[in-house]
């Protein structure tokens, strides 16, 4: 009997010392993990600013926590749940789902390119505007980034879940949650920080301070509309080689053509990274592109579903 018993706390012994093992990689897969999205993130960094443009510098804190608040808990509650349940009943369809969602943000990404070029002027529409308050503006601007906001949350926890595919379920759901909080916080930490530099640069500029501090001030002033303007170009082409390295991996031929790129130029790993960014970046175009016209042709098919 006691040479029973203390076989069995050898086990739960060893059981424990493999689970804190385990528990020790977290650490490291949570860090490759937001490796693999950097490229969305940088995405999702780049398209907020926008919604805050235009509305009570007062109230721009705020209704980027709002943002965030809203881009966490679906984080948690919908999608990291709806990517592990899918990863458990139905791991086929996860590639697919990737694979959608990457194509969405070719679409998106030529949609702002085609802008950028666009001969056509644009036309006012004729009817009358309805009047819309503070309030509801802020709350329209508020919705419409939770949408854009939980596609690329979805391709995050989505490429979340396929790193840690074969890990036990503990570690899975740690990691999970803890990229949900990390990319969440940090996102919208730096963007809250990018709509106040010009506040920052303003305060500096007339506060009592040394005239090379002031300059410096002066300077963040004229450079951010500048700088808002080059984010919004690298969340575009974010947009672009993202989404097709997305599509590109699902498929094993353009899979295979990426690893031999990276292969051929490995000696090089700048100039490897450059190659591929570039070549998914055209490929995105050529998709968005493709996409966009059949988005069309459905459009002139269904005239509802505008």
């Amino acid at each position: 009997m006691p040479s029973g018993f203390f076989a069995l706390l050898d086990d739960v012994s060893a059981l424990v010392k493999a689970s804190a093992a385990s528990l020790d990689d977290v650490p490291t897969q949570i860090a490759k993990t937001t490796g693999k999205v950097s490229g969305i993130v940088i995405d999702d960094t780049a398209v907020t600013p926008k919604y805050v443009v235009g509305l009570d510098p007062s109230r721009e804190l705020s209704i980027i926590f709002q943002i965030a608040k809203k881009s966490l808990l679906n984080k948690l509650l919908i999608l990291s749940p709806a990517a592990l349940g899918l990863g458990y009943f139905a791991p086929w369809a996860i590639t697919p789902i990737l694979m959608l969602g990457g194509a969405y943000l070719c679409f998106e990404g030529y949609e702002k390119v085609h802008s950028l070029f666009s001969k056509h002027p644009h036309v006012a529409d004729e009817k009358e505007i309805p009047a819309i308050t503070p309030e509801e503006l802020e709350q329209e601007r508020i919705a419409g980034a939770v949408r854009t906001d939980i596609i690329l949350s979805a391709e995050i926890m989505a490429i979340a879940y396929s790193q840690v595919t074969g890990q036990p379920i503990v570690n899975q759901i740690l990691v999970m949650l803890a990229v949900a909080v990390v990319i969440t916080v940090g996102v919208y930490g730096f963007v809250g920080l990018i709509v106040k530099m010009d506040d920052i640069g303003v305060h500096l500029a007339q506060g009592d301070y040394s005239a090379a501090i002031q300059g410096f001030g002066r300077g963040m002033v004229r450079f951010m509309p500048h700088f808002l303007r080059i984010l919004g170009y690298v969340g575009t082409a974010a947009m672009l080689w993202v989404g097709a390295e997305i599509i590109a991996h699902g498929i094993p031929y353009t899979s295979h053509l990426l690893h031999e790129l990276e292969h051929a130029l490995a000696t090089v790993p700048l100039v490897a990274w450059l190659a591929k960014a570039l070549a998914c970046g055209i490929a995105g175009l050529i998709l968005g592109f493709l996409v966009d016209k059949v988005v069309s042709l459905v459009k002139k098919a269904w005239p509802g579903s505008n």
